[in-house]
C-alpha cells in the first residue's frame, strides 16, 4: 500500500491508533521514553474514520453530516460517544450542541486543504458544527485546525502558542509534569485541546509526540490523535517503523481515501 508513503495529513491517524492501546490501560509516567508504541492492542477507532469522513467531505462538496453518517456507519463498533453514536443513526438529527473532543480530533485535515488561515478557520467551524455547534466544541476544532495550518507552513511552536493562547484563551504554559498528576479522562474539547497542544510543544520529535501524550493518560487516543496532527505537520517525519505498524492495521478503503486527499493537496506537503 503506497498510499501512505506521503505522511501529510495522516499524523491523528498515527496518533488514534498509536493512543489506543493505553485508552482503557492508561500507562501515567513521568519517564514517557519507556512507552512502546509499537504495542499488540493498538488498533483504529473512531478518530481515524471520522477523520478520514473529513477528508472525504473536502473532497466531495463540504457535506460533513453526510460524510460523517456514511463513514460512521460503515464501522458502527469503533467507539463514538453516546450522543453521536444516537446523531448516526438518526437522518433527521441536527447538531446537538455538543462540546466533547470529537470536533478537535476529526479536524486535522482541514489544517492541509487551504490556502489562508481565514478559510481553515472558516471550515473548520463548518466541520464542527455539523454535530459539535456549542460554543466550546466549535473553539477546540478552531484551535487545533490553526496550530496545523501554522505548523505545516513554517510556523515555530512558539508562534503557534501566543496564537492559541491569544485567539482562544488556552492555557498552554502549564507543564505536562503539573498537568499528568491529576489529569483523568476528560472528553471535552476544554479538557483536552489544551493539553493535546501543550503534549506537542514539549515533544522533540514525532514519536516523542505519541509517547507524551499517552504518558499524561485519560483519552489517550484523541490526545495522541490531536498531538499528532499537529506534530506531524511540524516536523513531517514519521519513523518507518510506526509506518509499517500503524498501515497494517488499517483498511484499504481508509488508506485510500488518505491517498486521494493527500494527491488533491499534493502542493501543500514537503514530502510530496
Amino acid at each position: 500500500m503506497k498510499n501512505l508513503e506521503n505522511t501529510a495529513a495522516t499524523g491523528p491517524v498515527f496518533g488514534d491508533v498509536l493512543g489506543s492501546a493505553y485508552e482503557w490501560s492508561n500507562r501515567k509516567t513521568e519517564h514517557p521514553e519507556e512507552i512502546d508504541l509499537i504495542y499488540p492492542g493498538c488498533h483504529f477507532t473512531d478518530d481515524t474514520v471520522l477523520t478520514v469522513a473529513t477528508m472525504d467531505a473536502l473532497l466531495h462538496g463540504g457535506d460533513y453530516a453526510k460524510a460523517y453518517r456514511e463513514w460512521g456507519r460503515r464501522y458502527p463498533g469503533a467507539g463514538y460517544g453516546g450522543r453521536f453514536a444516537e446523531w448516526l443513526r438518526d437522518d433527521g438529527s441536527g447538531p446537538y450542541n455538543s462540546f466533547g473532543n470529537g470536533s478537535a480530533m476529526r479536524v486535522g485535515p482541514v489544517g492541509w486543504a487551504f490556502d489562508s488561515l481565514e478559510e481553515t478557520l472558516a471550515e473548520a467551524a463548518r466541520s464542527a458544527e455539523a454535530t459539535h455547534n456549542h460554543p466550546e466544541g466549535i473553539k477546540g476544532a478552531l484551535a487545533t485546525a490553526a496550530a496545523v495550518f501554522l505548523a505545516r507552513n513554517g510556523g515555530s511552536k512558539a508562534d503557534i502558542k501566543e496564537y492559541v493562547e491569544r485567539e482562544f484563551g488556552y492555557n498552554l504554559s502549564r507543564r505536562l509534569a503539573a498537568i499528568r498528576p491529576s489529569y483523568r479522562f476528560d472528553e471535552t474539547c476544554q479538557g483536552t485541546v489544551p493539553v493535546s497542544l501543550t503534549v506537542f510543544l514539549e515533544s522533540g520529535d514525532f514519536a516523542d509526540a505519541m509517547r507524551r501524550a499517552i504518558s499524561v493518560g485519560g483519552d489517550t487516543d484523541t490526545l495522541a490523535c490531536i498531538a499528532g496532527a499537529v506534530a506531524e505537520a511540524h516536523y513531517r517525519d514519521i519513523p518507518g517503523d510506526l509506518l509499517d505498524f500503524v498501515r497494517a492495521r488499517l483498511p484499504a478503503e481508509i488508506t485510500g481515501m488518505i491517498g486521494k486527499f493527500q494527491e488533491r493537496y499534493r502542493l501543500m506537503s514537503r514530502l510530496a
